[in-house]
């Protein structure tokens, strides 16, 4: 534990943007091989693969994400990430670890040093994958396209697990589904620019964008049934530079959850059927532009596999520390796709970095209902920061007792 604290601070202070995550790749690498494992980088750019040999048996597949998020870390602990990159727009931004990722690394490198350390425990193949761009869900997609089913050997399980605003010590999960489908996109508006004083002569996009805005809340409230769900959220409105000028045009950011298909292909096009009604309500000049930003699928754990993963979790930590998942989580992941490529079950869980002292006035079945006590930061907070004990070990633990429901010794 000691040496995997220093570790985790390290890649703490030190997070890379998705897709740039050479520094993490090159220490994610350096330590498989002084395991003694056979390691393969740069794997869909800049993942990183290992693979480990141990008779006749299952092949297991271990998955950790590596990337950070452009925020700024406002935490206040001595290994703070003050760190800077570049986005894919040019632009330098500052960049954290707000969801977790280095968590996820270090506890993958702990487990394998275990695995490697002691063969005697388990049989078959095990392959580590630390992969990049999960933010943008890139990093699973490009591992596949460069090869990652042909190149290693094909999984009969994959396994994976995210650090959350839960109780450290505490593993959350579901069979079915788990978390939401996610689709991102930009929307360009344009209007016709002017003087502020003469709005009259112009097409005012923020005016146009503004009512976007609030008629795409209509899509959820009015076009979803009561008993499905989904989210529409605007994260970005951006338009003009000066105050008595009126753009030409103003761009949206759009992202959008969903857990259930049809509802997925009903929100889409309501959303693309609002947007073009309203530049043209506007006497817009040109019709919206869309452009994709990203998609993530669906992450749905295999029923059978996620009742042996729970079993043996349960066996390892005690039953009273797994807890029931009531419903999916509006998050996203694309962990899914190297399961799919493979044709296997897989399956996904959290695993609580908060600090149990603020979940104490709480029954666990109110955390597992997905309370949040007031103060607790969630993932993609600047001020999210997992307690190293006991978070790292239960991590590590999870990920061991995992995959020995199915590689154990006999």
């Amino acid at each position: 534990m000691p040496a995997l604290t220093d570790l985790y601070r390290d890649l703490h202070a030190h997070p890379e943007l998705s897709m740039q995550e050479n520094r993490t790749a090159d220490i994610v690498a350096a330590v498989l091989r002084a395991q003694g494992w056979d390691v393969t980088e740069g794997v869909g750019r800049t993942g990183v693969v290992g693979v480990l040999h141990n008779g006749d048996g299952p092949v297991v597949l271990l998955r950790a994400d590596m990337d950070g998020l452009p925020v700024r870390e406002d935490t206040g602990l001595d290994y703070a990430s003050t760190d800077t990159g570049i986005d894919p727009d040019g632009v330098t931004v500052p960049v954290m670890h707000a969801c977790g990722h280095d968590v996820h690394v270090t506890c993958l490198l702990g487990a394998a040093a275990l695995y490697a350390a002691d063969r005697s425990l388990w049989r078959g193949t095990l392959v580590v994958v630390f992969q990049p761009g999960e933010e943008t869900a890139q990093g699973a997609r490009a591992m596949v396209d460069d090869g990652f089913i042909e190149r290693f050997p094909r999984p009969d399980v994959c396994l994976g697990q995210h650090v959350g605003p839960f109780p450290a010590g505490v593993i959350v999960t579901r069979p079915g589904t788990l978390m939401a489908a996610a689709d991102s996109f930009r929307i360009r508006l344009f209007g016709r620019g002017g003087h502020g004083s003469a709005p009259e002569h112009t097409v005012d996009p923020i005016v146009m964008g503004s009512a976007v805005v609030g008629r795409l809340q209509a899509v959820v409230s009015r076009e979803v049934a009561a008993g499905d769900s989904a989210v529409v959220t605007v994260g970005s409105f951006h338009s003009g530079h000066k105050e008595n000028i009126i753009p030409d045009e103003a761009e949206l950011k759009v992202n959008v959850r969903t857990f259930d298909p049809q509802v997925r292909d009903r929100v889409l096009p309501a959303i693309r059927r609002v947007v073009n009604a309203e530049a043209a309500a506007s006497g817009a000049p040109k019709e919206p532009e869309f452009n994709p930003l990203n998609d993530f699928p669906l992450t749905v754990n295999d029923e059978a596999a996620t009742e042996r993963v729970v079993a043996a979790l349960a066996d390892t930590f005690g039953s009273d520390r797994i807890l029931p998942m009531p419903r999916p989580l509006a998050g996203s992941e694309d962990f899914g796709v190297f399961a799919t490529a493979a044709g296997c079950p897989s399956v996904f869980w959290h695993f609580g970095g908060a600090d149990p002292a603020a979940f104490a006035h709480l029954d666990l079945t109110a955390t597992a209902a997905l309370a949040l006590p007031e103060g607790v930061p969630t993932n993609h907070s600047p001020q999210f920061a997992p307690v190293i004990d006991p978070t790292l070990e239960t991590g590590v633990r999870a990920l061991l007792a995992a995959a020995a429901a199915w590689n154990a010794a006999s």
